[in-house]
């Protein structure tokens, strides 16, 4: 009887990591963008957490303020790339129900 519930268990384990896999395939398909200086900087990246394109407004461009155009950039990557784990958790969890399962994905 207790191997029964084990190669269910194995099963759902089995099914489970193919749900995820299918979910990282897809979060790989899917853009987030981050943005900063009220739109002026954008950065996309994947649901993977894959920067995919910057697109910066010319107007931002001052050679003499080289330091604000880094601020903004940075800022607008780490929008992307939080957002891009905001999915990737959403996505995730909706596969485990909010389990964390170290070695799965």
């Amino acid at each position: 009887m207790v191997s029964g519930d084990l190669g269910g268990l194995f099963q759902q384990a089995q099914k489970m990591q193919k749900e995820l896999k299918a979910v990282q395939d897809d979060l790989k398909q899917r853009t987030v963008m981050g943005e900063s200086g009220s739109g002026m900087i954008k950065v996309y990246a994947s649901g993977s957490q894959e920067v995919l394109k910057i697109e910066i407004d010319p107007s931002v461009i001052d050679p003499e303020d080289s330091d604000m155009l880094e601020d903004l950039v940075l800022v607008a990557v780490q929008q992307a790339l939080e957002k891009a784990k905001e999915l990737s958790d959403q996505e995730t969890s909706r596969v485990t129900g909010g389990m964390s399962l170290p070695g799965m994905m």
